[in-house]
């Protein structure tokens, strides 16, 4: 059964969708460009690009109808026979909306019946995202061996994200944070041109897309040498990574594996340093569903790839991340293999 063949499972009869985002887009028909539409109904599928794109379209969308945009969206949307369409309401603009208003068809916000497949991953998915986080951790090794106190953040972060360029990623999963010294105590602190010092954590937070699929992995480390403190906070945040991967399984509630890691930060005494969720599943987004947070009612299930993500963040001293890719199945995978004791470069 193909991917489209379960959306159409979702369908109601007379019921069609049409799909404007990128990551949907990808993940129903294989197409690298985020100049389409696709229709996907009970008895049809057909993606709508302009004339960059139709050869690339025939290539990568094989088991699409490919229509040039120029014989119009209306007109393609009329001619489909269905009384409503689904549309994805998180990702559709208001000039968007106004066309689709003229296709003369019942309009129905779609956005989780659409995305939702996309929370369990399959084998292809999974070996991609394995492939994407391993090439994370070689460029971590890379720059390990190569960092060193009077560097910058950004030649930090440029020496990550060259690496894994040149051995085969297209990109990255999201702007690359190196933090270091008290701008560690920022969780998402891009890099910057601050230099690098003795004494100082260093947090990285990176990630890079292969064929697709994303990788995001985070590692804390202290240049030259490490106060009692450091050590202190690092080995609260690894324990409570530890306790909440050692929760996951299937039917787990998400809250709960939250929970795990947020108590043992609690009663450490940093309860108020911990500030955003444990951790979000990843696939052809960096952020994606389900997610371990405090406040939420969904469930851990066979297929989810996702992160375990715990940090203590105090201002005017520095912080400390540290986290995995956690693939689920019948048992449970960590696909970021980086060592997490507390590397003194």
């Amino acid at each position: 059964m193909t991917r489209t063949d379960k959306l159409r499972g979702l369908l109601k009869e007379n019921e069609g969708v049409i799909l404007s985002s990128y990551p949907n887009i990808f993940y129903y028909s294989g197409f690298t460009s985020e100049d389409a539409l696709i229709f996907v109904t009970h008895d049809r599928q057909i993606l709508v690009t302009d004339s960059r794109y139709t050869v690339q379209a025939r290539h990568q969308a094989k088991d699409f109808e490919i229509r040039n945009i120029t014989e119009g969206v209306v007109k393609i949307a009329e001619m489909l026979e269905v009384e409503a369409l689904g549309f994805e309401e998180e990702f559709v603009t208001v000039k968007q909306f106004s066309q689709f208003r003229k296709f003369g068809k019942k309009l129905v916000p779609m956005q989780s019946t659409v995305s939702g497949p996309r929370r369990v991953k399959d084998k292809y998915e999974i070996k991609k995202i394995a492939q994407a986080e391993e090439l994370g951790d070689a460029a971590y090794s890379y720059v390990i061996e190569n960092m060193r106190a009077g560097m910058t953040e950004r030649e930090v972060a440029l020496m990550l994200e060259f690496y894994m360029r040149k051995n085969g990623a297209s990109g990255t999963s999201f702007e690359t944070i190196v933090a270091s010294g008290v701008r560690s105590s920022m969780p998402h602190g891009t890099a910057t041109d601050r230099v690098i010092g003795i004494g100082d954590f260093v947090t990285m937070d990176f990630g890079c897309r292969l064929d697709g699929y994303c990788s995001d992995m985070t590692r804390t480390v202290v240049v030259g040498k490490c106060s009692s403190r450091q050590q202190e906070i690092y080995d609260v945040v690894l324990a409570a990574q530890k306790a909440a991967i050692d929760k996951i399984s299937p039917g787990e509630k998400c809250s709960d594996i939250d929970k795990a890691a947020r108590d043992i930060i609690t009663e450490a005494g940093y309860g108020d340093k911990f500030g955003h969720s444990l951790g979000h599943s990843v696939g052809i987004e960096i952020h994606e569903r389900p997610v371990f947070a405090p406040k939420t009612d969904e469930v851990v299930e066979a297929g989810n790839v996702i992160t375990v993500e715990p940090g203590i963040y105090i201002d005017g001293f520095g912080g400390v991340r540290i986290e995995d890719v956690i693939v689920v199945g019948e048992t449970v995978h960590n696909i970021t293999k980086s060592c997490k004791d507390l590397t003194i470069i």
